[in-house]
C-alpha cells in the first residue's frame, strides 16, 4: 500500500443505475469524481462555489451542485447525470427550442429541470421561474431555455 492510498476512500457509488467503486480522497468533490474517476463529464466545473449550476446532478432525484458535495457523502444514493437522461422529453425540448448557446451550462438546466419534475410535477409559472434562478447561463439564453422547461409542463395534445 502507497502512502497515498492511506489518505483515500473506497465508497460505492450508484451512478445511472450502475454500481460503481472508486477510491477517492476525503475532500474530494462529487463532481470531480464523476468527471476524473468515471469519465462523466456532462456535468462542468463552473464556479465551484454552487453559484453556477453548471455542475448540477440528481441525487435520489433531488438536484444537487456537485462541486459542493463530497463523494464520501453521497455512499447508497442514488446519482443521475445528464449521460442519464440520454433521449428525454427535457433533452428534446431543449433541442426544439434552441435552449443553448455555447452549451456548457445546458447540462445543469436540464438536470434541474428534471429535479423540478420530480418535485412539482405539475409545475406552474412562478415554481418554473423560482427552480430556473438557481442556474446561470452566460450566453443569456433564458428566454429559449424558459420555453424548452415551459414545453416540458406543457401538456401536449395530438391534433
Amino acid at each position: 500500500m502507497s502512502s497515498l492510498d492511506a489518505y483515500q476512500h473506497r465508497v460505492e457509488l450508484q451512478v445511472n443505475g450502475e454500481q460503481r467503486t472508486v477510491r477517492v480522497r476525503a475532500a474530494e468533490t462529487l463532481l470531480y469524481t464523476l468527471r476524473d474517476h468515471l469519465g462523466l463529464t456532462g456535468c462542468k466545473p463552473g464556479c465551484n462555489n454552487g453559484d453556477c449550476g453548471a455542475c448540477t446532478i440528481l441525487v435520489d432525484s433531488q438536484p444537487m451542485k456537485s462541486c459542493l458535495m463530497l463523494t464520501v457523502e453521497v455512499w447508497g444514493k442514488q446519482i443521475t447525470t445528464i449521460e442519464g437522461l440520454m433521449g428525454t422529453d427535457i433533452q428534446r425540448a431543449f433541442a426544439e427550442n434552441q435552449a443553448f448557446q455555447c452549451g456548457y451550462c445546458t447540462p445543469g438546466f436540464i438536470m434541474n429541470c428534471e429535479g423540478l419534475r420530480h418535485a412539482y410535477p405539475h409545475a406552474n409559472e412562478e415554481i418554473v421561474r423560482i427552480w430556473l434562478e438557481s442556474n446561470i447561463c452566460r450566453c443569456t439564453s433564458y428566454e429559449e431555455i424558459h420555453r424548452a422547461v415551459k414545453d416540458v409542463f406543457t401538456p401536449h395534445t395530438d391534433k
